[in-house]
């Protein structure tokens, strides 16, 4: 694609289904599903351009299709939309599980032009909604599989309020199932420098990132494993930062923050998840205190964000596909450049 071209970030990309609780428009105890989506562009978007997404099903390839919310950008800038679910009609619904395909594409009638940014497949599945008795037979939730997505995850340092004068580091990675107790803990070198306690301050508990995280419009029965829910979860580390330039050595804290810049080295995030080791994050800083590994900017993502393998430990997350990022990752679109690990 050309550099003046548009780019979508495709670790921006999320899709789900809007589980409606009707059939082809009709409500007779048969459920069905439509599609959404949240994704982010990286400019230039022209004067006059129009986003726009198409979904289509085996049997029919011109399904579903809806413009989405679009500005003109500059190049170096990014525009974030999304489309599709509540707003779709729900006639539109159906009943189908599968492989499902879909684009996103920019047209310009100004220009006369209309090219596509993405393509992807995503995988729907159904669980029961829990329901009991003859008329909830068909009431059945509708999610997509994102099992791809637990190896992925990110290292990456954002400014304290509006300052980067002294940067805090975060990760993100992703679990299966609801809400548990995660307890993140950071080690250089076999010894542990980011810590859930700072000045008598709980921090690093991580949190979830709903804007992208995968999770049924309607809960599904409580037998079903992890409740078809996979979510995306930051972790902060307020006495973990990527230098100080703030003057004051002790940038306002008891003791002095630990500063990447200062340790170069291996590092090693552990997660406890429930009590219980269930992520190990690694990463290396150079001496110049960075840690970028180049994925992001060989994929065009657009971001400063450093994209890391998450080894997954344990079984709190189920039974899952460990090797569906291969093919699957970002809807059918892997990273260039990543390797997960086991």
């Amino acid at each position: 694609m050309a550099d003046d071209q548009p780019t979508i970030a495709k670790d921006t990309v999320l899709v789900n289904v809007r589980t409606n609780t009707s059939f082809q428009g009709d409500y007779n105890n048969i459920w069905s599903w439509v599609p959404s989506i949240k994704f982010r562009v990286n400019g230039p978007i022209e004067s006059g351009a129009q986003l726009y997404v198409q979904f289509s099903l085996p049997d029919d390839p011109k399904w579903v299709e809806f413009d989405c919310d679009t500005g003109s950008i500059e190049k170096g800038y990014w525009w974030k939309t999304e489309g599709g679910g509540v707003n779709l009609p729900e006639e539109k619904g159906v009943r189908y599980t599968g492989p499902v395909n879909f684009r996103i594409g920019l047209r310009n009638e100004l220009t006369e032009s209309d090219i596509e940014l993405f393509k992807g497949t995503f995988e729907v599945r159904k669980a029961h909604s829990g329901e009991v008795g003859p008329e909830a037979a068909e009431k059945w939730v509708y999610y997509v599989d994102e099992d791809w997505a637990l190896p992925i995850g990110y290292v990456f340092l954002e400014p304290d309020g509006d300052e980067w004068k002294l940067p805090k580091f975060n990760a993100a990675f992703w679990i299966r199932g609801d809400y548990s107790v995660l307890d993140p803990h950071l080690f250089h070198q076999g010894k542990e420098v980011g810590k859930v306690m700072f000045d008598g301050m709980e921090i690093g508990k991580p949190s979830c990132d709903e804007e992208l995280s995968a999770l049924p419009s309607i809960s599904v029965g409580e037998s079903f494993p992890q409740k078809a829910i996979w979510k995306r979860m930051k972790a902060s580390f307020n006495n973990v930062r990527g230098w100080n330039q703030t003057g004051d050595e002790n940038a306002g804290f008891a003791t002095p923050p630990f500063l990447l810049c200062n340790n170069p080295g291996e590092y090693d995030l552990k997660v406890l998840r429930n009590g219980k080791l269930a992520r190990s994050i690694k990463f290396t800083v150079g001496p110049d205190g960075k840690f970028d590994n180049g994925i992001a900017s060989a994929n065009l993502l657009g971001n400063d964000r450093v994209i890391v393998p998450v080894k997954v430990i344990g079984d709190q997350d189920g039974v899952w596909n460990r090797e569906a990022w291969k093919t699957g990752a970002f809807y059918g679109n892997p990273l260039t450049g990543f390797e997960a690990v086991s």
